[in-house]
């Protein structure tokens, strides 16, 4: 029984584990926009919207690759690696490059005539949109 019950609670904490860091899969970014935008509707913000600030998802969809335009300026300005393939992978070592990269992309146009994806932030609104394609799935 004591064998049973100590088997049980071993899987239980390496279940919470696994599922913690899959829930946040990209804490850095997180972490970086938390430091930067402290006023109460933005940090309202970043806790309501967490990953979907750069990305959005579908019925079909809750892939973590769709980019909303945000996301995409986010991918412009962090640039692409040896490879040509876009840096996206970063850690807490980088926090540096994705500061430079947000204050890169939130001087961009958003979709809202006359603001840029900072002013919205600011104001506490979602900068992003998803494409229109993807807006028809939902």
């Amino acid at each position: 029984m004591h064998l049973k019950t100590a088997f049980g609670l071993a899987l239980v904490a390496m279940m919470s584990v696994v599922l913690v860091q899959k829930a946040e899969a990209r804490p850095t970014y997180n972490t970086v926009f938390k430091n930067t935008y402290k006023e109460p509707a933005q940090k309202a913000l970043i806790k309501k919207a967490k990953c979907n600030i750069c990305h959005y998802s579908t019925q079909k969809s809750k892939s973590k690759k769709n980019r909303n335009d945000f996301g995409k300026a986010m991918a412009k300005a962090l640039g692409k690696d040896e490879a040509g393939k876009p840096i996206i992978k970063l850690k807490k070592k980088d926090t540096k490059k994705i500061e430079a990269a947000l204050a890169k992309a939130v001087k961009e146009k958003s979709s809202v005539e006359g603001k840029t994806f900072g002013d919205l932030i600011k104001e506490g609104i979602a900068p992003g949109k998803a494409p229109k394609e993807a807006e028809d799935k939902k």
